[in-house]
């Protein structure tokens, strides 16, 4: 059995690290590049950037931060927000990259994902999904979780597989920033669901809760970012946990 993910997220804005709770509440927490360094010094597997203002305010991503953070990384990344032509995409991972999430642009032009599995290869294509579960059905938006998509999550989760999605990123919003654990049943029908992948992102605040979002949600890696970002729970220590919890992590 492959080895659980462990991924710290950097969410970017005005070119500085910052979380919120729920989406809102937004604070920032330290510089993207230096983060970035201590965590892959930690022991993270991987780390997402996501420029969460970028498909809102129609900007791109600026291509130099991306080159610094490859500078000063060992560990694969992977950029996201703003991209929404095969162009960014080549322009990121040129950039030094080593994959792209797409979300918004995805959901308004599906095709998109298609034409950067095809120019890249799925392995470098990562499509990002924030649904939030209303009357008992799990519901996509888009723009940082300002717009409904009028999609169903699992739907559009098998949809972009079929288009040549690498990875899935699932951000519950009902979860995000609540340290109160991970949306692990539907994690778990994602996970049946698909054949590519599953990040889970949203909740985490406990050792506990990635050990249940791994065996209980059966997700592939799991992303946070509050908790390593005040260093609440150091990569080290939670893998420590993992690892005397007979959970597989690198």
């Amino acid at each position: 059995m492959l080895a659980k993910r462990i991924i710290p997220c950097l969410d970017v804005r005005d070119g500085m690290t910052v979380k919120g709770i729920n989406f809102v509440d937004i604070k920032e927490v330290g510089d993207p590049v230096e983060l970035g360094a201590r965590y892959a010094m930690e022991g993270a597997d991987e780390l997402v950037y996501l420029d969460i203002t970028a498909s809102h305010e129609k900007r791109k991503l600026f291509a130099d931060l991306v080159r610094r953070i490859a500078v000063n990384l060992n560990i694969p990344f992977s950029v996201g927000g703003g991209i929404n032509e095969l162009r960014d995409a080549d322009v990121l991972l040129s950039a030094g990259a080593d994959k792209v999430s797409v979300n918004s642009a995805a959901v308004r032009d599906p095709g998109l994902v298609s034409q950067i599995a095809s120019g890249f290869g799925s392995q470098f294509v990562i499509v990002a999904i924030d649904a939030r579960l209303e009357d008992g059905a799990w519901q996509v938006y888009i723009n940082g979780g300002r717009i409904p998509a009028g999609k169903e999550l699992f739907g559009w989760a098998r949809e972009v597989e079929d288009r040549g999605a690498g990875e899935i990123l699932f951000t519950s919003m009902n979860h995000d920033g609540t340290k109160n654990g991970f949306a692990c049943e539907a994690l778990k029908k994602l996970s049946e669901t698909v054949s590519i992948p599953v990040i889970a992102s949203g909740g985490a605040g406990t050792e506990k809760h990635f050990e249940e979002v791994f065996r209980v949600g059966r997700a592939d890696a799991a992303l946070a970012a509050s908790i390593f970002h005040y260093n609440e729970i150091p990569v080290p220590v939670l893998k420590k946990y993992l690892k005397e919890h007979h959970i597989n992590v690198r």
